[in-house]
């Protein structure tokens, strides 16, 4: 895809991620990413799933995702990683400023129509997270567990059968009475507290439920959006001309063509030299 066809993004929001697991969609993460052109970028949270991180596996592709972000921060772009549960081990170093790469625990930012816009992981609303940290863990390999079974599920269900795709944890949510709670209890919590500090939008990640909806209490009403997440969803915020919109990958025939691939595959030896690069390029523009 050319320079010029890629489409302007004024903010971009992804979160949830979990590089370094086996249901991370890297490959149509970096389609995505190659076919657009942010001026900033907020990574909302678990962008590397420190948690469940093993040498054995990093794929190619979840270091073409490290490598296209931090060249996205040395070419300009205003990147901002918020740590979440997932990688709260940055929080140990928070602040952190590289160049254009800034690492943080929440960020507020006055966007172009002057409204203000709260930017946090989540986490700290979940109260497994802040009782039962050991549970939160044990329900992650469980999780991942879950999306490679659905993978053979929907292997199976488009091979054999000719049927479309499915997800059993989305089922699973919609069945269990106490997800659903949870997540509109998520969802009124962090908005009545967006609303009570004056914020215009609140955006999170964490549930990995995408959505953007106006939450009204009786002190205002403030517009909630999270991200959702590239395991499942694999959808994205976007803000362009004072709008937001929901990205679904799902959803982009234009990115769907095979033939949009890599022009050069480099070997991992490459990949992690030219990431140095990288990395030495913002931290030379730091100490400018």
């Amino acid at each position: 895809m050319s320079h010029s066809s890629k489409r302007k993004i004024d903010i971009l929001v992804l979160s949830d991620i979990h590089l370094g697991t086996y249901g991370c969609h890297a490959k149509e993460l970096l389609r995505y990413l190659k076919s657009i052109k942010p001026k900033t970028v907020i990574l909302n949270g678990d962008i590397i799933d420190i948690w469940q991180f093993s040498k054995r596996y990093w794929p190619k592709s979840h270091m073409k995702v490290v490598k296209h972000l931090m060249g996205m921060a040395s070419k300009g772009v205003k990147v901002y990683y918020i740590a979440g549960n997932h990688d709260e081990m940055l929080r140990k170093f928070i602040p952190i400023k590289i160049g254009g790469l800034i690492i943080e625990n929440k960020v507020v930012l006055e966007l172009a129509d002057g409204k203000k816009a709260w930017f946090f992981h989540g986490d700290v609303f979940d109260v497994t997270m802040k009782h039962s940290r050991w549970l939160a863990k044990l329900g992650a390999i469980g999780y991942d567990t879950l999306i490679l079974i659905n993978r053979l599920v929907n292997f199976i269900s488009e091979k054999i059968f000719h049927k479309g795709k499915l997800s059993l944890s989305k089922k699973i949510k919609n069945s269990v009475k106490s997800a659903v709670k949870f997540i509109n209890q998520f969802e009124e919590t962090v908005a009545d507290i967006a609303i009570h500090n004056k914020y215009d939008y609140v955006v999170c990640g964490h549930i990995h439920q995408p959505e953007i909806r106006e939450i009204k209490n009786h002190e205002g009403v403030v517009l909630y959006l999270n991200s959702g997440d590239w395991i499942e969803n694999l959808t994205s915020l976007e803000y362009v001309n004072n709008q937001w919109t929901l990205y679904r990958y799902n959803e982009d025939a234009s990115l769907h063509d095979d033939s949009l691939t890599d022009e050069q595959e480099l070997n991992t030896k490459t990949l992690f030299n030219n990431l140095l690069e990288e990395f030495n390029l913002l931290q030379s523009e730091s100490n400018i």
